[in-house]
Protein backbone atom coordinates (compact mmCIF):
# COMPACT_ATOMS: atom_id res chain seq x y z
CA UNK A 1 0.00 0.00 0.00
CA UNK A 2 2.75 2.26 0.82
CA UNK A 3 4.37 1.76 -2.32
CA UNK A 4 1.24 2.64 -4.28
CA UNK A 5 0.92 5.98 -2.91
CA UNK A 6 3.80 6.74 -3.43
CA UNK A 7 3.61 6.01 -6.93
CA UNK A 8 0.65 8.00 -6.64
CA UNK A 9 2.01 11.00 -5.46
CA UNK A 10 3.74 12.47 -8.91
CA UNK A 11 0.11 11.96 -10.72
CA UNK A 12 -1.88 13.61 -7.74
CA UNK A 13 0.91 16.63 -7.79
CA UNK A 14 0.36 17.02 -11.30
CA UNK A 15 -3.28 17.27 -11.27
CA UNK A 16 -3.14 19.99 -8.29
CA UNK A 17 -0.65 21.80 -10.79
CA UNK A 18 -3.61 21.79 -13.82
CA UNK A 19 -4.97 24.93 -12.97
CA UNK A 20 -8.38 26.33 -13.75
CA UNK A 21 -8.59 28.95 -16.57
CA UNK A 22 -11.63 31.46 -16.24
CA UNK A 23 -11.30 34.13 -19.73
CA UNK A 24 -13.66 36.62 -18.95
CA UNK A 25 -14.51 39.17 -21.52
CA UNK A 26 -16.50 42.69 -22.28
CA UNK A 27 -17.83 43.56 -25.47
CA UNK A 28 -16.85 47.05 -26.60
CA UNK A 29 -15.25 47.80 -22.99
CA UNK A 30 -12.69 51.26 -23.23
CA UNK A 31 -9.94 51.30 -21.13
CA UNK A 32 -10.41 53.80 -17.87
CA UNK A 33 -7.63 55.80 -18.83
CA UNK A 34 -7.97 59.79 -19.76
CA UNK A 35 -11.29 61.59 -20.17
CA UNK A 36 -13.37 58.30 -19.40
CA UNK A 37 -12.19 58.69 -15.73
CA UNK A 38 -14.22 62.04 -15.66
CA UNK A 39 -17.58 59.55 -15.48
CA UNK A 40 -17.02 58.07 -12.23
CA UNK A 41 -18.12 54.71 -14.06
CA UNK A 42 -19.63 52.27 -11.16
CA UNK A 43 -17.24 49.27 -11.72
CA UNK A 44 -17.29 47.89 -8.03
CA UNK A 45 -16.62 44.39 -9.26
CA UNK A 46 -13.96 45.49 -12.00
CA UNK A 47 -11.93 47.21 -8.75
CA UNK A 48 -12.11 44.00 -6.59
CA UNK A 49 -10.71 41.66 -9.32
CA UNK A 50 -7.72 44.50 -9.75
CA UNK A 51 -7.38 43.58 -6.14
CA UNK A 52 -6.13 40.24 -6.39
CA UNK A 53 -4.30 41.01 -10.13
CA UNK A 54 -2.41 42.80 -12.20
CA UNK A 55 -3.88 46.11 -14.02
CA UNK A 56 -2.65 45.94 -17.72
CA UNK A 57 -2.19 50.07 -18.35
CA UNK A 58 -0.93 49.73 -21.62
CA UNK A 59 -2.39 46.38 -23.24
CA UNK A 60 -2.88 46.88 -26.91
CA UNK A 61 -5.09 45.08 -29.18
CA UNK A 62 -3.89 43.63 -32.95
CA UNK A 63 -7.20 44.79 -34.61
CA UNK A 64 -9.90 47.08 -32.78
CA UNK A 65 -12.92 45.10 -34.40
CA UNK A 66 -14.88 42.35 -32.56
CA UNK A 67 -14.20 39.11 -34.55
CA UNK A 68 -10.32 39.85 -35.99
CA UNK A 69 -9.63 41.11 -31.92
CA UNK A 70 -10.85 38.01 -30.96
CA UNK A 71 -9.71 35.51 -33.77
CA UNK A 72 -6.11 37.31 -32.93
CA UNK A 73 -6.06 37.11 -29.04
CA UNK A 74 -7.37 33.58 -29.41
CA UNK A 75 -4.46 31.97 -31.77
CA UNK A 76 -2.00 33.98 -30.32
CA UNK A 77 -1.37 35.20 -34.06
CA UNK A 78 -1.26 39.17 -35.59
CA UNK A 79 -4.31 40.15 -37.71
CA UNK A 80 -1.84 40.27 -40.24
CA UNK A 81 -1.38 36.60 -39.97
CA UNK A 82 -4.86 35.65 -39.48
CA UNK A 83 -5.98 37.02 -42.47
CA UNK A 84 -9.55 37.82 -40.36
CA UNK A 85 -10.12 41.72 -41.04
CA UNK A 86 -13.59 42.27 -40.56
CA UNK A 87 -16.95 40.53 -39.28
CA UNK A 88 -18.04 38.51 -41.58
CA UNK A 89 -15.68 35.33 -41.73
CA UNK A 90 -15.37 32.75 -38.86
CA UNK A 91 -12.03 31.74 -38.12
CA UNK A 92 -11.82 28.19 -39.40
CA UNK A 93 -12.43 29.75 -42.50
CA UNK A 94 -9.41 30.92 -43.03
CA UNK A 95 -7.36 28.71 -39.93
CA UNK A 96 -9.40 25.54 -40.66
CA UNK A 97 -6.49 23.53 -38.46
CA UNK A 98 -5.17 26.03 -35.83
CA UNK A 99 -5.11 25.28 -32.08
CA UNK A 100 -6.69 27.64 -30.49
CA UNK A 101 -5.99 28.72 -27.53
CA UNK A 102 -9.23 26.90 -25.22
CA UNK A 103 -8.81 24.30 -27.67
CA UNK A 104 -5.26 23.57 -26.18
CA UNK A 105 -6.13 23.28 -23.07
CA UNK A 106 -9.24 20.82 -24.41
CA UNK A 107 -6.82 18.62 -25.62
CA UNK A 108 -4.63 18.76 -22.68
CA UNK A 109 -7.28 17.46 -20.23
CA UNK A 110 -9.19 20.49 -19.06
CA UNK A 111 -12.93 20.87 -19.48
CA UNK A 112 -13.73 23.62 -22.21
CA UNK A 113 -17.22 25.42 -22.40
CA UNK A 114 -18.14 28.73 -23.59
CA UNK A 115 -20.79 30.83 -22.46
CA UNK A 116 -21.71 33.64 -24.52
CA UNK A 117 -19.58 36.12 -26.99
CA UNK A 118 -16.14 34.59 -26.63
CA UNK A 119 -15.50 34.31 -30.68
CA UNK A 120 -17.46 36.93 -33.01
CA UNK A 121 -21.25 35.68 -32.46
CA UNK A 122 -22.03 35.66 -36.40
CA UNK A 123 -24.95 33.21 -37.94
CA UNK A 124 -27.71 35.26 -37.38
CA UNK A 125 -30.83 33.17 -36.52
CA UNK A 126 -28.94 29.86 -37.56
CA UNK A 127 -28.30 27.85 -34.22
CA UNK A 128 -25.94 25.47 -36.70
CA UNK A 129 -24.17 28.36 -38.14
CA UNK A 130 -23.98 30.03 -34.77
CA UNK A 131 -22.78 26.68 -33.22
CA UNK A 132 -19.43 27.11 -36.29
CA UNK A 133 -18.60 30.96 -34.92
CA UNK A 134 -18.39 29.66 -31.34
CA UNK A 135 -16.42 26.87 -32.42
CA UNK A 136 -18.17 24.08 -30.76
CA UNK A 137 -16.62 20.90 -31.24
CA UNK A 138 -13.14 22.10 -31.26
CA UNK A 139 -12.64 24.81 -29.07
CA UNK A 140 -15.13 23.71 -26.54
CA UNK A 141 -16.79 20.59 -25.75
CA UNK A 142 -20.26 22.60 -25.59
CA UNK A 143 -20.70 26.28 -26.24
CA UNK A 144 -23.56 28.12 -25.38
CA UNK A 145 -25.10 31.85 -26.31
CA UNK A 146 -28.43 33.46 -24.66
CA UNK A 147 -31.37 35.84 -25.73
CA UNK A 148 -32.85 38.73 -24.29
CA UNK A 149 -36.22 37.60 -22.64
CA UNK A 150 -40.06 38.76 -23.69
CA UNK A 151 -40.03 40.69 -20.07
CA UNK A 152 -36.39 42.01 -21.07
CA UNK A 153 -37.05 43.54 -24.37
CA UNK A 154 -39.47 46.41 -22.72
CA UNK A 155 -37.86 49.44 -22.73
CA UNK A 156 -39.39 51.91 -19.85
CA UNK A 157 -37.26 54.32 -21.47
CA UNK A 158 -35.07 54.73 -24.50
CA UNK A 159 -34.72 55.98 -28.15
CA UNK A 160 -33.01 55.92 -31.27
CA UNK A 161 -30.58 58.87 -31.48
CA UNK A 162 -29.75 58.63 -35.16
CA UNK A 163 -33.27 58.38 -35.66
CA UNK A 164 -32.97 55.15 -38.28
CA UNK A 165 -29.34 56.41 -39.52
CA UNK A 166 -27.68 53.94 -37.87
CA UNK A 167 -29.70 51.01 -36.17
CA UNK A 168 -27.28 49.83 -33.77
CA UNK A 169 -27.51 53.46 -32.24
CA UNK A 170 -29.85 53.13 -29.61
CA UNK A 171 -30.44 52.98 -25.76
CA UNK A 172 -33.39 51.72 -23.59
CA UNK A 173 -33.49 51.49 -19.58
CA UNK A 174 -35.53 47.75 -19.66
CA UNK A 175 -37.98 46.38 -17.31
CA UNK A 176 -37.27 42.97 -16.11
CA UNK A 177 -34.39 41.64 -13.97
CA UNK A 178 -30.46 41.08 -14.53
CA UNK A 179 -31.53 37.59 -16.30
CA UNK A 180 -33.93 39.04 -18.66
CA UNK A 181 -30.82 40.36 -20.26
CA UNK A 182 -28.08 37.86 -22.03
CA UNK A 183 -25.42 38.68 -19.79
CA UNK A 184 -27.68 38.01 -16.49
CA UNK A 185 -28.03 34.59 -18.11
CA UNK A 186 -24.26 34.24 -18.80
CA UNK A 187 -23.61 34.96 -15.46
CA UNK A 188 -25.86 32.49 -14.31
CA UNK A 189 -25.01 29.66 -16.52
CA UNK A 190 -20.71 30.09 -15.53
CA UNK A 191 -21.79 29.71 -12.07
CA UNK A 192 -23.48 26.60 -12.39
CA UNK A 193 -20.43 25.56 -14.73
CA UNK A 194 -17.95 26.45 -12.45
CA UNK A 195 -19.90 24.51 -9.51
CA UNK A 196 -20.99 21.62 -11.41
CA UNK A 197 -17.30 20.74 -12.39
CA UNK A 198 -16.00 20.68 -8.93
CA UNK A 199 -12.17 19.44 -8.45
CA UNK A 200 -11.98 18.39 -12.36
CA UNK A 201 -9.64 21.50 -14.23
CA UNK A 202 -11.50 23.77 -16.85
CA UNK A 203 -11.80 26.33 -19.13
CA UNK A 204 -14.30 28.59 -18.71
CA UNK A 205 -14.89 31.28 -20.95
CA UNK A 206 -17.24 33.77 -19.98
CA UNK A 207 -18.29 36.45 -22.77
CA UNK A 208 -20.19 39.45 -21.57
CA UNK A 209 -22.39 41.28 -24.62
CA UNK A 210 -22.21 44.93 -22.93
CA UNK A 211 -21.19 47.24 -22.99
CA UNK A 212 -21.78 46.83 -26.67
CA UNK A 213 -24.45 48.53 -28.83
CA UNK A 214 -27.53 48.41 -28.27
CA UNK A 215 -27.09 50.23 -25.02
CA UNK A 216 -29.72 48.79 -23.13
CA UNK A 217 -29.49 47.71 -19.32
CA UNK A 218 -31.96 47.23 -16.57
CA UNK A 219 -33.71 50.56 -15.36
CA UNK A 220 -31.98 50.38 -12.02
CA UNK A 221 -28.42 51.22 -13.76
CA UNK A 222 -29.57 54.05 -15.27
CA UNK A 223 -30.31 55.28 -12.07
CA UNK A 224 -27.15 55.25 -11.14
CA UNK A 225 -26.02 58.13 -13.52
CA UNK A 226 -28.90 60.91 -12.67
CA UNK A 227 -29.67 63.04 -16.25
CA UNK A 228 -27.06 66.12 -16.33
CA UNK A 229 -24.76 64.41 -13.78
CA UNK A 230 -22.48 63.14 -17.12
CA UNK A 231 -20.47 65.53 -19.29
CA UNK A 232 -19.49 64.35 -22.62
CA UNK A 233 -16.04 64.54 -24.32
CA UNK A 234 -15.65 68.51 -25.10
CA UNK A 235 -12.84 68.18 -28.27
CA UNK A 236 -10.16 70.80 -27.83
CA UNK A 237 -10.11 73.53 -30.26
CA UNK A 238 -6.36 73.29 -31.40
CA UNK A 239 -6.82 69.20 -32.95
CA UNK A 240 -5.24 67.97 -35.73
CA UNK A 241 -7.81 66.83 -38.07
CA UNK A 242 -7.67 63.18 -39.57
CA UNK A 243 -7.97 61.78 -42.79
CA UNK A 244 -11.63 60.63 -43.21
CA UNK A 245 -10.39 57.20 -43.53
CA UNK A 246 -8.51 57.33 -39.85
CA UNK A 247 -11.77 58.22 -37.89
CA UNK A 248 -15.01 59.71 -39.47
CA UNK A 249 -15.48 57.79 -41.79
CA UNK A 250 -18.77 56.54 -43.62
CA UNK A 251 -22.58 56.71 -43.00
CA UNK A 252 -21.32 56.51 -39.25
CA UNK A 253 -18.90 59.90 -39.22
CA UNK A 254 -22.12 61.99 -41.02
CA UNK A 255 -24.55 60.67 -38.44
CA UNK A 256 -22.27 61.47 -35.54
CA UNK A 257 -20.86 64.69 -36.85
CA UNK A 258 -25.06 65.39 -36.20
CA UNK A 259 -25.33 64.92 -32.89
CA UNK A 260 -25.90 67.43 -30.13
CA UNK A 261 -24.66 67.99 -26.76
CA UNK A 262 -27.53 66.29 -25.19
CA UNK A 263 -27.39 63.28 -27.61
CA UNK A 264 -23.61 62.69 -26.63
CA UNK A 265 -25.02 63.00 -23.16
CA UNK A 266 -27.59 60.26 -23.93
CA UNK A 267 -25.13 58.11 -25.42
CA UNK A 268 -22.55 58.35 -22.69
CA UNK A 269 -25.00 57.83 -19.65
CA UNK A 270 -26.42 54.46 -21.63
CA UNK A 271 -22.98 53.31 -21.66
CA UNK A 272 -22.35 53.35 -18.56
CA UNK A 273 -25.12 52.18 -17.42
CA UNK A 274 -24.59 48.85 -19.82
CA UNK A 275 -20.67 49.07 -18.37
CA UNK A 276 -21.94 49.35 -14.47
CA UNK A 277 -24.60 45.95 -15.54
CA UNK A 278 -21.75 44.04 -16.82
CA UNK A 279 -20.06 44.88 -14.04
CA UNK A 280 -22.91 42.91 -11.80
CA UNK A 281 -22.36 40.26 -13.33
CA UNK A 282 -18.97 39.77 -13.11
CA UNK A 283 -19.38 40.30 -9.31
CA UNK A 284 -21.36 37.17 -9.65
CA UNK A 285 -19.07 34.81 -10.96
CA UNK A 286 -16.41 36.18 -8.43
CA UNK A 287 -18.92 35.82 -6.23
CA UNK A 288 -18.43 31.60 -7.22
CA UNK A 289 -14.17 31.87 -6.80
CA UNK A 290 -14.55 33.28 -3.59
CA UNK A 291 -17.53 30.41 -2.47
CA UNK A 292 -15.63 27.61 -4.23
CA UNK A 293 -12.00 28.67 -2.85
CA UNK A 294 -10.95 28.85 -5.89
CA UNK A 295 -8.86 31.87 -5.95
CA UNK A 296 -5.32 29.99 -5.60
CA UNK A 297 -6.81 26.76 -8.16
CA UNK A 298 -7.66 29.26 -11.12
CA UNK A 299 -6.19 31.97 -13.56
CA UNK A 300 -8.16 34.20 -14.15
CA UNK A 301 -8.16 36.61 -17.04
CA UNK A 302 -10.41 39.85 -18.22
CA UNK A 303 -10.25 41.84 -21.36
CA UNK A 304 -12.66 44.05 -23.80
CA UNK A 305 -11.87 43.01 -26.79
CA UNK A 306 -10.66 46.29 -28.19
CA UNK A 307 -10.81 50.13 -26.80
CA UNK A 308 -13.81 52.41 -27.84
CA UNK A 309 -14.26 56.38 -28.67
CA UNK A 310 -16.97 57.68 -26.43
CA UNK A 311 -17.01 61.27 -28.24
CA UNK A 312 -13.19 61.70 -28.70
CA UNK A 313 -12.37 63.45 -32.76
CA UNK A 314 -16.66 63.28 -32.90
CA UNK A 315 -16.64 59.51 -33.08
CA UNK A 316 -19.01 56.85 -30.91
CA UNK A 317 -17.13 53.37 -32.15
CA UNK A 318 -13.76 51.13 -32.38
CA UNK A 319 -12.00 50.61 -35.43
CA UNK A 320 -9.72 53.81 -35.75
CA UNK A 321 -5.81 53.48 -34.94
CA UNK A 322 -6.33 56.21 -31.92
CA UNK A 323 -5.24 55.04 -28.24
CA UNK A 324 -8.46 55.21 -27.34
CA UNK A 325 -9.68 52.23 -29.80
CA UNK A 326 -6.33 50.26 -29.63
CA UNK A 327 -5.73 50.32 -25.60
CA UNK A 328 -8.05 47.78 -24.29
CA UNK A 329 -8.78 46.84 -20.73
CA UNK A 330 -6.24 43.42 -19.22
CA UNK A 331 -6.57 42.13 -15.93
CA UNK A 332 -4.73 39.22 -15.08
CA UNK A 333 -5.09 37.06 -11.54
CA UNK A 334 -2.92 33.82 -11.03
CA UNK A 335 -1.94 31.80 -8.58
CA UNK A 336 0.71 32.29 -6.76
CA UNK A 337 1.22 36.33 -7.60
CA UNK A 338 0.53 39.06 -5.95
CA UNK A 339 -2.64 40.87 -6.08
CA UNK A 340 -3.85 44.20 -6.50
CA UNK A 341 -0.64 45.44 -8.81
CA UNK A 342 -0.44 48.11 -11.81
CA UNK A 343 2.12 47.76 -14.43
CA UNK A 344 2.54 50.62 -17.04
CA UNK A 345 4.91 47.68 -19.03
CA UNK A 346 3.80 47.64 -22.93
CA UNK A 347 1.85 44.42 -24.05
CA UNK A 348 -0.15 42.89 -26.59
CA UNK A 349 -3.20 40.67 -26.81
CA UNK A 350 -0.75 38.00 -28.78
CA UNK A 351 0.66 38.32 -25.39
CA UNK A 352 -2.13 36.48 -23.66
CA UNK A 353 -2.17 32.78 -25.85
CA UNK A 354 1.75 32.19 -24.94
CA UNK A 355 0.59 33.50 -20.92
CA UNK A 356 -2.18 30.95 -20.50
CA UNK A 357 -0.31 28.03 -22.10
CA UNK A 358 2.92 29.17 -19.42
CA UNK A 359 0.50 29.44 -16.51
CA UNK A 360 -0.55 25.74 -17.39
CA UNK A 361 2.54 24.42 -17.90
CA UNK A 362 1.71 23.67 -21.88
CA UNK A 363 3.75 23.57 -24.81
CA UNK A 364 3.00 26.21 -27.57
CA UNK A 365 1.40 24.07 -30.97
CA UNK A 366 2.79 26.87 -33.15
CA UNK A 367 4.85 29.84 -33.42
CA UNK A 368 3.24 32.71 -31.53
CA UNK A 369 3.65 36.30 -32.35
CA UNK A 370 3.34 37.45 -28.64
CA UNK A 371 5.07 36.74 -25.24
CA UNK A 372 4.57 35.09 -21.96
CA UNK A 373 3.43 37.81 -19.19
CA UNK A 374 4.97 36.18 -16.47
CA UNK A 375 8.01 37.87 -15.65
CA UNK A 376 5.36 41.25 -15.30
CA UNK A 377 2.88 39.39 -13.34
CA UNK A 378 6.01 38.67 -11.25
CA UNK A 379 7.35 42.49 -11.21
CA UNK A 380 5.39 44.59 -12.53
CA UNK A 381 8.23 47.06 -13.48
CA UNK A 382 9.45 44.78 -15.59
CA UNK A 383 9.29 44.68 -19.59
CA UNK A 384 8.67 42.37 -22.05
CA UNK A 385 8.69 44.34 -25.13
CA UNK A 386 9.10 47.85 -25.63
CA UNK A 387 6.55 48.34 -28.63
CA UNK A 388 3.34 47.29 -29.40
CA UNK A 389 1.26 47.24 -32.68
CA UNK A 390 -2.33 47.77 -34.80
CA UNK A 391 -3.84 47.28 -37.49
CA UNK A 392 -6.94 48.51 -39.44
CA UNK A 393 -7.92 47.76 -42.82
CA UNK A 394 -10.63 50.12 -45.04
CA UNK A 395 -11.19 47.57 -47.88
CA UNK A 396 -9.01 45.81 -50.44
CA UNK A 397 -6.67 48.65 -51.52
CA UNK A 398 -6.28 50.47 -47.89
CA UNK A 399 -4.66 49.76 -45.00
CA UNK A 400 -3.14 51.56 -41.65
CA UNK A 401 -0.58 50.27 -39.64
CA UNK A 402 -0.31 51.07 -35.72
CA UNK A 403 3.11 51.15 -33.53
CA UNK A 404 2.88 52.33 -29.74
CA UNK A 405 5.93 52.90 -27.69
CA UNK A 406 6.09 54.01 -24.56
CA UNK A 407 6.38 57.66 -25.64
CA UNK A 408 5.02 57.33 -29.56
CA UNK A 409 2.30 56.39 -31.46
CA UNK A 410 2.89 56.41 -35.06
CA UNK A 411 0.30 55.27 -37.51
CA UNK A 412 1.39 54.85 -41.40
CA UNK A 413 -1.50 54.17 -44.12
CA UNK A 414 -0.33 51.96 -47.22
CA UNK A 415 -0.83 54.69 -49.23
CA UNK A 416 2.17 56.71 -47.58
CA UNK A 417 0.31 59.19 -45.17
CA UNK A 418 1.45 59.30 -42.05
CA UNK A 419 0.59 60.41 -38.32
CA UNK A 420 3.10 60.89 -35.21
CA UNK A 421 1.43 61.64 -31.79
CA UNK A 422 3.64 62.13 -28.59
CA UNK A 423 1.94 60.83 -25.39
CA UNK A 424 4.92 63.26 -23.44
CA UNK A 425 2.79 66.09 -24.71
CA UNK A 426 -0.40 64.92 -25.94
CA UNK A 427 -1.82 61.63 -23.92
CA UNK A 428 -5.26 62.05 -26.15
CA UNK A 429 -3.56 62.36 -29.48
CA UNK A 430 -5.10 65.45 -30.25
CA UNK A 431 -2.09 66.93 -32.22
CA UNK A 432 -0.47 65.03 -35.20
CA UNK A 433 3.60 66.22 -34.94
CA UNK A 434 5.01 63.65 -38.13
CA UNK A 435 6.31 66.80 -39.58
CA UNK A 436 8.70 67.54 -36.85
CA UNK A 437 10.75 64.49 -36.05
CA UNK A 438 11.72 62.60 -38.49
CA UNK A 439 14.36 60.72 -36.84
CA UNK A 440 11.44 59.26 -35.20
CA UNK A 441 9.21 58.18 -38.13
CA UNK A 442 12.20 56.43 -39.13
CA UNK A 443 12.60 54.42 -36.67
CA UNK A 444 9.23 53.75 -36.13
CA UNK A 445 8.81 53.03 -40.01
CA UNK A 446 11.89 49.92 -39.66
CA UNK A 447 9.48 48.67 -36.73
CA UNK A 448 6.24 48.29 -38.69
CA UNK A 449 8.41 46.76 -41.41
CA UNK A 450 9.17 44.67 -39.26
CA UNK A 451 5.53 43.06 -39.07
CA UNK A 452 4.23 40.32 -41.62
CA UNK A 453 2.95 40.73 -44.62
CA UNK A 454 -0.99 41.09 -44.72
CA UNK A 455 -2.60 37.94 -45.60
CA UNK A 456 -5.13 38.35 -48.71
Amino acid sequence: MRLLALLLLPLTGFAQTKPNVLLIMADDLRDFGGAFTKAAVKTPNLDRLRSRGTTFERAYVQYPVCNPSRSSMLTGLRAEQTGIVGNDIPLRQKMPDIVTLPQLCKEAGWQAHAFGKIYHLGGGKDTAARQRWMDAGRSWQTAQDFETTKAGRKMLAGRDVTNGALKWCVWGAADGTDDDQPDGQIAAATVAKIEELGGKPWFIGCGFMKPHDPFIAPKKYFDLYPVGTLQPWSESADITPARKESVGFGDYGLAFGKFTTLEWQELFRAYCAATSYMDAQLGRVLDALDKNGLWEKTVVIFVGDHGYHTGERQWWNKNTLFERSCRAPLIVAAPGMKGGQTTRSLTEFVDIYPTIADLCGLKLPHAAAGLSLRPILTNPTATIKDAAFTLVTRGPKLHGQSVRTARWRFTQWSDGQTELYDHEQDSEELRNVADRHASVIQDLTIRLQSLPKLTP
